[in-house]
Parts: structure tokens; C-alpha cells; sequence
């Protein structure tokens, strides 16, 4: 089952899909995508995790997403922006090969017999970025959200905290 989480930043996206990973499960899995850039960066990701109580197993993937979820198991993955920005960075702001690369990885998920929730950012409903690389960047966030959400199962937008289920 493949649940596609949505929406702008601060909407209650992520508390949504950790109530949803409880609900299924008494011991889910949480998967943050995000590099480590600094010693800050580090201090939030720490306070991220000890905001999880020990019901949950906490894992740090940057790519490879497929090779960290168990079979059966229950896993929220936090999130598709700060996941396709590994790409992105990785291949100097090549879009089609961030892409390509971001498409092959997430179609292994599919493969796994689990409960995925994933979670993203509809950046292109916000400001419009000023600059080429965040322009690019928006199209290829873009691109990923419109291949993900057609493979998802359920796919809701969060608005104000409240869910709106568009599939």
C-alpha cells in the first residue's frame, strides 16, 4: 500500500503520516532523507527523532530508500523534496538524470511488499523561485510528485492541517 502525502510547508503533512504509520502499526518505521549539512542541521534532525517515542524505529537514508525498508513493515519516508535534493545536488542540477535516478529508486519501493507513506512538498504552489537552479529544481519536484501520486494508492493534500483526499 502506497500512501502519497502533500502539501505546502507547515500544513501537517508529517504529523498526519506519523498518526497514519500508528494506526497501522505498533512499531513503524520513520525514514529521513535528509544530508547532515552542519552541526545545526544535525541538533534538529536529533530533536526530530527524540520527538518519536520508542514505538518507532528512526533510520537516516539519502538515496537508497528501498534498501532500508523490511518487508511488512510500516514506513514513513520524510521527506520527497529533501530526497530528490540528494539527486539534485549529486548530479550538479542535471534534472533528467535526478529524475531518472529519483524514478528507478522510488520504483524499487513498489516492489517491496509494504505499507509506505510518503511524504512531499508542493513547492510549485508557493512563491515563485527566483533563481534558475530553484526554478529547475521546482520542475523537477514537480515531475516526481506527478510520478509518485499516479502510483500511489491514496494520495491526500494537506490545507491548514486539515487532510483533503484526491485519490
Amino acid at each position: 500500500m502506497l500512501y502519497y502525502i502533500t502539501g505546502g510547508e507547515r500544513s501537517g503533512k508529517s504529523s498526519y503520516a506519523q498518526n497514519l504509520a500508528l494506526e497501522l502499526s505498533d512499531s513503524p518505521t520513520y525514514i529521513a532523507t535528509s544530508r547532515v549539512w552542519d552541526g545545526n542541521h544535525r541538533k534538529r534532525i536529533d530533536r526530530h527523532i527524540a520527538d518519536r517515542d520508542s514505538r518507532w524505529t528512526s533510520i537516516e537514508e539519502e538515496k537508497k530508500l528501498s534498501k532500508v525498508i523490511k518487508k511488512d513493515a510500516v514506513v514513513v519516508i520524510d521527506c520527497v523534496t529533501l530526497w530528490l535534493t540528494n539527486f539534485f545536488v549529486d548530479t550538479k542540477n542535471d534534472i533528467e538524470l535526478s529524475l531518472s535516478q529519483a524514478k528507478t529508486e522510488f520504483n524499487q519501493l513498489l516492489k517491496i511488499n509494504a505499507t509506505v507513506i510518503i511524504i512531499s512538498n508542493e513547492i510549485g504552489m508557493g512563491v515563485h523561485a527566483t533563481t534558475e537552479i530553484g526554478r529547475k529544481f521546482t520542475e523537477l519536484q514537480g515531475w516526481m510528485n506527478q510520478h509518485i501520486a499516479k502510483q500511489a494508492d491514496q494520495a491526500i493534500l494537506m490545507v491548514s492541517g486539515i487532510p483533503v483526499k484526491i485519490k
